[in-house]
């Protein structure tokens, strides 16, 4: 089995677990003072959770409807804040898949996901300080932000191309091109 092969075995066994828990629809709704911050820290009533182990539970059960997040259980569903994305991709790789290009990446909560068709890329532009904000897509609408640094990383792998019309630096994953930005002529 290649690492690539092991990686999407890993991923497909968290999403078949959380395919069951996208049917879940209690009765009991109401909000919970939970709080993820922008550097994807978790906070409940104002104090941050110390045991990751009760972070990546709570993230089991996260799920995005209409820009608004909730933890679901079988019996209620709780609003909770998310300051920007409620994960952060801190580590991006790149493997080799029988000569393909597969970029991986690591979110803050061990989740490994590959970016593909169904797992893109996209970034929005600050438009007060005009930095890029990159996020890829995870499961169920919720993304992580990809940090600075695993940015620099995809900018060290990333190609101009041509897209639309315009010219573009890419990154290339699975034989999936995903653009960082524009090249300003």
């Amino acid at each position: 089995m290649s690492e690539l092969d092991s990686i999407l075995a890993e991923i497909e066994a968290s999403d078949s677990s959380s395919a069951a828990k996208r049917n879940w629809n209690p009765a009991r709704r109401g909000e919970i003072d939970i709080r993820i911050a922008a550097d994807g820290s978790w906070y409940h009533e104002g104090r941050r959770f110390q045991r990751d182990a009760l972070v990546r539970l709570f993230a089991s059960v996260l799920r995005c409807e209409q820009d608004e997040y909730f933890l679901v259980t079988p019996t209620e569903k709780l609003r909770i804040e998310v300051e920007d994305a409620p994960f952060v991709a801190g580590l991006a790789e790149v493997v080799d898949d029988n000569g393909r290009q597969a970029i991986v990446f690591t979110t803050n909560i061990g989740e490994r996901i590959v970016l593909d068709r169904e797992h893109p890329l996209r970034v929005t532009v600050d438009s007060d300080s005009g930095e890029p904000r990159p996020y890829i897509l995870l499961r169920d609408g919720l993304e992580a932000l990809i940090s600075r640094s695993a940015f620099f990383d995809l900018a060290n792998l990333a190609e101009e191309q041509e897209q639309a019309g315009r010219r573009c630096l890419c990154v290339t994953s699975l034989g999936q091109s995903f653009v960082l930005g524009t090249i300003d002529e």
